[in-house]
């Protein structure tokens, strides 16, 4: 297993993270099996483990917890805060509110005095960023969070993030946490580029896009069915799978086209996509996420893969540089953007014709 920085802390991380949202009713139900697999990723190397409150309702916060729970000072934790965790108008979001409220409730769940990097999951345009970075500030001040970081930002919003905290005394975001895939490029145009300026850690997420680059995704396959289809009510929309949509058929023919390459160089689809993702170098660990014990192993198996430069350039030319094959494997768009009133100007109205 390789160990890097996480951005400008002096943490060592593991460079594949173990990502906990298949563990409770959205992917593993049965506790003592999810348990087993997170104990044997530790065993494996892996030291870092990101969960949030959302996934299962808390269950997964829960599962996390009791796993680590002899070994917590081996494990840098990692959960976020703002998605919906209930109907209440103020359950979710970045408030100060909430944000005091959820540390607490995860902090109970996961069994621990204190969280290592606490991430905004998501953007909260209602929310100034100065209450956001506040509230997040007194946490670490209080001893209940030792970093704080975002997930799925867009580049002008990290920005405004960094600015935020010099010019206010806040705490930074030390970390990142974006989509990133062989499928899934378009952060290498902004977002990584942003984050090594800011000496910020990345934590990639997806870097099987979804599934796609499991190696079951290819133009022979006989069940193009996904698992995540059928359990997730968080992020996964059919528009991710549906095959009528003519953006995921190009994915599909990139990832038979990938899977070839991995053939040749001797790989699995899987390793050749983890090792992409960690090959860039403003990540610091591609996140994986088993469901079983199985999907570990498989996914453990990518973590001394070193990609050479010919299979690096034989990548560009079937998904260039920067760019998402499907626009909607983004992660997250600005509710900004759907709104007509906001994207038009407003109709002068005159009293007279121009002359």
């Amino acid at each position: 297993m390789q160990y890097r920085m996480l951005g400008s802390t002096g943490v060592q991380v593991s460079s594949l993270c173990l990502g906990a949202m298949m563990f409770g009713q959205w992917g593993n139900a049965d506790h003592d099996d999810s348990i087993g697999i997170i104990r044997t990723a530790l065993d494996a190397g892996v030291n870092i483990i990101d969960t949030a409150d959302v996934y299962s309702g808390g269950e997964s916060e829960s599962i996390v917890g009791k796993a680590i729970a002899a070994r917590r000072d081996d494990v840098v934790l990692a959960t976020k805060v703002s998605s919906p965790m209930g109907p209440g108008l103020n359950e979710r979001g970045a408030s100060r509110r909430w944000i005091i409220r959820a540390c607490e409730n995860s902090l109970r769940r996961l069994g621990t005095d204190h969280i290592d990097l606490y991430q905004v999951h998501r953007p909260d345009a209602a929310t100034d960023l100065d209450e956001t970075l506040g509230a997040l500030s007194d946490l670490v001040r209080a001893g209940k969070i030792l970093y704080a970081g975002s997930s799925t930002f867009a580049p002008s919003t990290i920005v405004q993030a960094q600015w935020t905290a010099e010019r206010r005394q806040r705490e930074r975001f030390v970390c990142e946490q974006p989509p990133y895939s062989l499928l899934a490029r378009g952060i290498e145009a902004d977002v990584l580029p942003t984050c090594e300026t800011y000496r910020m850690g990345v934590l990639a997420w997806s870097p099987l896009a979804g599934g796609w680059l499991s190696g079951l995704w290819r133009r022979d396959a006989a069940d193009l069915s996904s698992h995540r289809t059928r359990t997730m009510p968080f992020r996964t929309t059919l528009s991710h799978y549906d095959l009528d949509i003519p953006a995921n058929q190009v994915k599909l023919d990139a990832a038979t086209e990938l899977a070839g390459i991995a053939d040749e160089a001797g790989l699995t689809l899987i390793q050749l996509a983890l090792a992409f993702v960690t090959t860039h170098p403003a990540v610091t660990a591609a996140i994986i996420g088993p469901r079983t014990a199985e999907h570990l192993n498989d996914q453990l198996s990518a973590a001394d893969v070193t990609l050479e430069p010919a299979v690096l350039d034989r990548i560009d030319h079937i998904v260039a540089p920067g760019t998402n094959l499907n626009p909607g494997d983004a992660g997250y768009s600005a509710d900004v953007l759907a709104d007509p009133k906001r994207r038009r100007r407003a109709a002068v109205q005159r009293d007279s014709p121009e002359e």
